[in-house]
Parts: C-alpha cells; structure tokens; sequence
C-alpha cells in the first residue's frame, strides 16, 4: 500500500474570514493553522481533526494555484476542490503510481508558514493530472515536519457535540468501472462494497483507507461508457462524525447554522443530521456511528 490515510481535503473558498468562521462553528473547533503560500498565491486555513484535515483555500496574489482556484470559484463557485492521500515516502509512491499506468509529476517540496505563531510545515507531494483522475484534483502527500506542528483544532464547546474527524467523502462519478479501476487498482485503496440500490437509484462503492470511507456515487440511469467520460467525476460532499448528534444538531442550531432534526441512519443504530447551510457549498452530513463503528456508511 502506497497510501496510509485520506491527509485533508481542500475546499476552494471565496472569502477566507467568513469561511474559516463558518467551519469554526460547524465543527465545533478553532482553526489549528492559518497559513500563507507565497510562492502559490494562496492563503489557509487547516482545521486539524483525529484522522484528516480540513484545508480551507482562496486566492490571495499571484501564482498558478491562485490562477487555478480564481478559475474554479468563477467557474463552478465555491466547494470541494481537492481530496489529498497521505504517504510515508512521495518517492516510493511516485514510482509505485507509475507503475500501475499513472502519470504523476515528479516528487516536489513545499513550504507553509503559520502568520500567527510564525511556524513552519514542509512537504512533499507527488500530483496526478486530472487525465488521470477523471478529473478531480488528487495528490499525495509526505510530510516532512512533526505531527505537532499542525495542532489539533482546540474545541470550542463540550467535546460530544463538536466533530471529532471525517466519515466519508463522496465522488459523484457516472463511470462506476473506471472509477473502481482508479481508485481500487491504480491508488490501492481497498474496494469495501459495491452495490446498486434500485430503491434509491444509484449504485454505491465503498473504499476504506485509514478509517475514511472514499464513496463512489451513480445514478442508475446515467451510467455511461467508462472510457467515453473520463473527466465527469465530481468530489461532492462531506460526512462529519461526531460522538452525540443531539448535542452537535443543537449547538450548530444556536450559532445560527441551518440543520435538518436529527433523524436515523440507513444503518440502524446510528443517528444523522444534514447542514443546510452555510457550508461554502458542500453538501454535509454529521453522523453519529456506532460505538467504534469499522463498516462503511451509506447514509450520503
């Protein structure tokens, strides 16, 4: 296995103030890093959580990530813009991915630094081109500096009601074949289930790697050729956990978020709750799972 864990995923946002208080409420948590990229053009905020982070990202100067995301916000308007698997050596990916038919660039360093405490991270991150990944921005990451340099996001109010960490991450995508050749063949991750639910409509893929749910969404009636919608892919929506959905519903209620009532999941013995809105255009969901839960959700 070339990759351990689902790093963090990138959400391209507009206003990075609004953003970041945005999420500093609906996770319950202040942000762990807020960070510039000069050589890029872009400025973060990184919301450290028990099994990823969460990057919130917007242009800010000159640089081709900035040029990249201004044309994304333009484009299609704010929301996931990119899902980032961590490695324990970029190197031994690169040549890994290469050899199951990818086209990764080169292995290269990278540099952010804290505009608070003055910190530093580095890295180092090998890229697929979106020919490759059906057209979601996806690379892998080695980091090159302590855990502890990215802090977990310090808790805002009672621990059971904020999010402790990522259930699931959704990828909409109408060639169900080429993706579980990318994602299970090509990345390595481990295909959990692959099922239609004419009720429903779609056909639901489950992949599992480090305690994340990767799921691959179709709509029945749209299946189409896997070689004929290679850049069709869309990375759609979030599932956040949390250890008391009552309390999480209620909290994010009272700052003023808009939140479904808590209903039951499609998995008995769990409960969820949807966040209409804000959420910089991700569709979210908070789960509350069973105790110590291993199996994959479907409740997105």
């Amino acid at each position: 296995m070339m990759l351990d864990a689902v790093d963090h995923v990138i959400l391209a946002v507009e206003d990075l103030t609004a953003a970041t208080r945005t999420y500093a409420q609906l996770l319950g948590r202040s942000p762990s890093w807020r960070g510039e990229h000069p050589s890029m053009g872009t400025a973060n905020t990184l919301f450290r959580l028990s099994n990823m982070y969460l990057e919130l990202l917007t242009p800010e100067g000159e640089g081709p990530v900035a040029d990249m995301l201004r044309q994304r916000i333009a484009e299609q308007g704010e929301g996931p813009a990119g899902l980032v698997f961590r490695t324990k050596d970029a190197a031994t990916c690169y040549e890994a991915w290469k050899k199951t038919g990818l086209h990764p660039s080169e292995p290269a360093l990278g540099l952010g630094r804290d505009i608070e405490s003055g910190a530093f991270r580095e890295w180092t991150s090998v890229l697929l081109p979106p020919t490759d990944t059906r057209g979601v921005l996806m690379f892998a990451i080695e980091h090159r500096t302590p855990d502890e340099t990215l802090p977990e996001a310090p808790l805002m109010a009672e621990e059971p009601s904020c999010i402790d960490g990522l259930d699931h991450v959704v990828v909409q995508t109408r060639a169900p074949e080429a993706g579980i050749r990318l994602y299970g063949e090509q990345l390595g991750l481990r295909l959990g289930l692959d099922r239609e639910f004419p009720k429903w409509g779609s056909r639901l893929i489950f992949f599992r790697i480090g305690g994340v749910t990767v799921e691959l969404v179709a709509q029945l009636s749209e299946e189409g050729d896997s070689e004929a919608t290679l850049d069709e892919d869309q990375l759609w929506g979030l599932s956040w956990r949390v250890s008391d959905a009552d309390a999480a519903q209620a909290r994010m209620a009272e700052a003023g978020l808009d939140v479904s009532e808590v209903r039951d999941g499609r998995k008995p013995g769990t409960k969820v709750f949807s966040v209409r809105g804000p959420t910089n255009g991700v569709p979210t969901l908070v789960k509350q799972p069973l105790p110590r839960e291993e199996s994959a959700s479907s409740d997105a």
